[in-house]
């Protein structure tokens, strides 16, 4: 999917922020329930602000437990038939209520072409869910003391830098998991698609032109990352180590990992299953390494409730407090809009530090966070903290809303007693952006004029670009290859399209099958001068000269 900035056009790789819309009004009032005139009952808060609607089948504690078992009682048929709708080889949920885990179980298979079963043991990667697992150790480190979410990243990576020298010395762990400090979405993307490692990606934003500071919203991955990485600086701590002795051990989540090389070692994992012909099927592997904060745990849904409960008990754990209020609550309410309504009668979607803050027909506030790989993940978790209620559904296919209709049903009939939407026909319309080919030549053809130049040879050469590194252009076997990437390991066959105009496929999480794209060559009096490559030129930094 695209979103269009003032910049340049940018390729949205993974996003699903909820609706949300507040109105802050600082009333006391006194808890209580109110009948309506047509006889919604109101369940009035410590403000206006906290009032709710009641659930259809009531408001107190022995009603609101019967809505909830009851719609647990009906997840297994709503896991079975989204799986076959949507094609989903196998999935996993689990669910919270009131400090407990009350329901994980696993359906389908690990694998497409096995027999090897999804459980509740499952390990799933989870893609973007990540994102607030890593606010909930920047919320952790918070609460030791270590830092606070309005450091400037620039105190603890003093090596770090932006295209703006302000936004550079400025901006904080905050607005950096808040989306706010201008860099695109996609930043970094495109460098872990050819290759490259943390270290390099983050040194080379700099490269990476920005939108305003604090008042554009973008979703990036790498600015996530930023934020998580100066966290772990704050303690001393390789970030894999960080996450691991601030959130995984304390919570007891013993299958959770934020490595690659740890979950490939899970025997029991869940295969990615990437959407091809209109099936789902185990094509390709996704090393999110690079974006471990944003994009690279790999968890249960056991492990997950776990957090959840945690989440929202308000930072307590097993008796004691894990996080405090001061840390959680800025995180888990609304801080950036992340997609303004179109229309008055619309909600607005919010971002918090790492979570979507977002709200329910009936008024109820959610947090949550989706997770895709276009490779082969989708996930998504939905708390609503009035309610003390959680869900998170792991799935091993593309991201094409099955996690979060699943959720959306579940919640519905808890609150309502039946399923409001067709939430996953209205969830796959919306994400199908997503599983399309990305590249200008994309359901195109050849205009007859392909190998009008002269010699292959005058393309061949090295080729500069101080953002994606050198590309080698070679002739091989009356062909054209570029490598790009480190050691050259990022490969492209260039097709005579037209003229100057060559014809590549692009590979990785953010190309999905069928993307094809241009090498336009340009000219210098006649030699070849540079050669500018259409998929990674959404932020003009796609052009190589020699």
């Amino acid at each position: 999917m695209e979103t269009s900035t003032k910049f340049h056009t940018v390729r949205r790789s993974r996003s699903a922020p909820a609706i949300v819309a507040l109105l802050a009004v600082s009333v006391a009032v006194s808890g209580c329930t109110a009948a309506a005139s047509n006889g919604l009952k109101v369940i009035t808060g410590d403000s206006p602000a906290s009032d709710v609607i009641a659930l259809s089948a009531g408001s107190s504690d022995v009603e609101v437990a019967r809505a909830v078992a009851a719609a647990v009682e009906q997840l297994p048929e709503l896991a079975e038939a989204a799986m076959n709708e949507s094609g989903t080889p196998g999935m996993a949920i689990g669910v919270v209520h009131n400090g407990d885990m009350i329901f994980a179980e696993g359906f389908g298979l690990r694998e497409v072409g096995t027999s090897d079963r999804v459980d509740a043991d499952t390990v799933f990667q989870i893609a973007s869910v990540s994102k607030s697992l890593s606010a909930t150790v920047a919320a952790r480190a918070i609460t030791q003391g270590a830092v606070e979410w309005d450091t400037p990243v620039r105190m603890l990576l003093p090596d770090f830098s932006l295209a703006e020298s302000y936004v550079t010395q400025n901006a904080t762990i905050a607005d950096y998991f808040s989306h706010r400090t201008g860099l695109a979405t996609g930043a970094g993307d495109d460098l872990e698609d050819v290759g490259y490692e943390r270290d390099y990606i983050l040194d080379h934003l700099r490269y990476q032109p920005l939108d305003d500071f604090r008042s554009s919203y973008h979703y990036s991955n790498y600015g996530i990352t930023v934020g998580a990485e100066a966290t772990a600086a704050a303690l001393d701590l390789r970030w894999e180590d960080a996450v691991r002795e601030l959130v995984y051990e304390p919570l007891d989540m013993s299958s959770s990992s934020s490595s690659y090389a740890e979950f490939v070692a899970q025997p029991n994992r869940a295969t990615l299953h990437t959407l091809l012909d209109g099936e789902f099927q185990p094509l390709f592997e996704r090393n999110p390494d690079p974006q471990s904060p944003a994009g690279g745990v790999s968890s249960t849904v056991g492990d997950l409730s776990k957090w959840m409960t945690m989440v929202l008990s308000g930072g307590e754990y097993a008796g004691q407090q894990f996080v405090t209020p001061e840390s959680l609550t800025p995180a888990i309410t609304a801080q950036s809009i992340s997609a303004r309504a179109s229309a008055p009668d619309q909600r607005s979607g919010s971002y918090g530090f790492g979570f979507n803050v977002g709200s329910q027909a009936n008024g109820r506030t959610t947090v949550s966070h989706s997770g895709g790989f276009v490779l082969g993940a989708g996930t998504n978790y939905q708390l609503v903290p009035s309610l003390d209620l959680g869900i998170v559904t792991l799935t091993n296919a593309g991201p094409i809303g099955t996690a979060e209709a699943v959720n959306a049903q579940f919640l519905d009939l808890v609150q309502y007693g039946e399923i409001t939407r067709e939430w996953i026909g209205d969830y796959r319309g919306a994400l199908s952006g997503l599983s399309a080919p990305a590249g200008d030549l994309v359901d195109t053809t050849a205009p007859g004029t392909a190998g009008a130049s002269v010699y292959l040879s005058d393309y061949a050469g090295t080729y500069r670009n101080s953002y994606f590194g050198d590309l080698v252009v070679t002739e091989v076997d009356g062909a054209l290859q570029a490598a790009l990437g480190p050691r050259g390991g990022y490969l492209l066959e260039l097709e005579p399209w037209d003229s100057d105009t060559f014809a590549f496929v692009p590979t990785g999480e953010n190309a999905p099958p069928g993307s094809l794209s241009s090498a336009t060559f340009e000219r210098s009096g006649g030699a070849v001068a540079g050669v500018t490559l259409e998929f990674f030129d959404a932020q003009g930094l796609g052009t190589w000269r020699r």
